[in-house]
């Protein structure tokens, strides 16, 4: 199987990670931070050692700011709905995930609004589209960093700037950026960044972290055994512990550090440069396939690595499915959990076909890529 799916998860993952959870599993898995013995200490120090990679590969200088989540969608809703309140206004764009547009849609019921500022049918949002959403109680900003649909780059530098300047709350969701788009929190002004573990990280399912800068304080999403103050009802507010009530994922973190530290020694941007030189050949040749549409930017350094397309007159479901049962490659078909983006790149009847790639993909793979779109493209 050709996998080009890496959009929803990656895989492979990278060698040896399989190998250091199994490790972790068979030799010292104690529950970190409840006891005092070697395997309970060994856990501990396995996931402190996780929460400083993704805080290097972040430039976080703080790293108990980096709190573990069982994925992104988690990590959003912390922030989202921890820091807002009645009264409090929210600026988004169209071509947010359903993990934004969802918790965002549950919380008017609580007195909150927001504004969803139009993209261009490339998937770009315009800044002064979302300096005109400003009012006077808006408290947040919260946008993809690079779109799920299309793979768009927002212009983050300029949206943290902006909302530093009008002392607003920044949240970035990095899931179709993180380990494979450079981010850096204080250059590019970020208060709250999501983050999957399993995807441009590498790592496996069931993990992904929130960063929270000095000063933010979200209300924990659950309240329950941290290892710490047991006497006290109250949750504590000390970081990480407050936001990780229960026994963490330890295996599936020692996982992520793993592919962090892989991701880190092989350079986010020397992926980014790889996974680049990978899809603009499969873009060009789809874009000059008759009966083809491919949608999103056109110039391949301001997406990630994905290519977004149609064949005419067949359902991207069933072009999904040839591509698997009969050339072996997997790709994602439909609406991709976010639906105004489909209605703002002119796909709300129809969905699309994604094909995403990652730093295990290769030339020869796009080409038998290229070879079989266009074979069903003639039928």
């Amino acid at each position: 199987m050709i996998y080009f799916d890496n959009g929803a998860t990656s895989f492979p993952k990278p060698p040896g990670m399989i190998a250091a959870m199994s490790r972790c599993m068979s030799d010292y898995c104690g529950n970190p931070g409840r006891s005092g013995h070697d395997m309970s200490m060994r856990t501990g120090e396995e996931i402190h050692r996780a929460r400083m990679s993704l805080a290097k590969i972040f430039n976080i200088d703080r790293p108990e700011r980096v709190v573990f989540t069982i994925n992104a969608t988690e990590a959003l809703n912390i922030g989202i709905k921890g820091m807002l309140n009645d009264g409090d206004h929210v600026i988004t764009t169209a071509m947010e995930h359903n993990s934004v547009l969802r918790p965002l849609k549950a919380l008017e019921d609580s007195g909150v609004t927001h504004s969803i500022v139009r993209c261009a049918p490339d998937g770009c949002v315009d800044l002064k589209a979302i300096q005109d959403a400003l009012k006077p109680n808006t408290k947040m900003i919260v946008c993809t960093h690079a779109s799920n649909v299309v793979g768009t780059i927002m212009p983050i530098h300029e949206i943290g700037q902006f909302a530093k300047s009008k002392n607003l709350i920044f949240m970035v969701d990095a899931a179709q950026s993180a380990g494979c788009v450079p981010i850096d929190v204080d250059e590019m002004n970020i208060d709250l960044l999501a983050v999957p573990g399993h995807k441009g990280l590498l790592g496996p399912l069931g993990t992904g972290a929130l960063f929270m800068r000095d000063g933010l304080a979200p209300r924990p999403l659950k309240e329950g055994g941290t290892g710490t103050e047991s006497k006290n009802r109250r949750q504590p507010s000390e970081l990480p512990e407050s936001y990780e009530s229960g026994t963490v994922n330890a295996p599936g973190i020692v996982g992520l550090r793993f592919s962090t530290d892989f991701v880190r020694n092989l350079g986010v941007e020397t992926i980014r440069d790889y996974e680049e030189r990978l899809i603009k050949p499969l873009d060009q040749s789809l874009r000059n396939m008759r009966g083809v549409t491919v949608y999103g930017p056109s110039d391949c350094s301001q997406k990630t690595a994905m290519v977004t397309f149609n064949i005419d007159n067949k359902s991207c479901e069933e072009v999904a499915q040839i591509l698997n049962s009969e050339f072996k490659i997997a790709v994602r078909a439909g609406y991709h959990c976010a639906g105004l983006a489909h209605k703002t790149i002119g796909t709300w009847d129809t969905g699309a076909i994604r094909l995403s790639v990652s730093p295990f993909n290769s030339k020869k793979e796009i080409k038998a890529a290229i070879n079989a779109i266009y074979k069903i493209s003639k039928r």
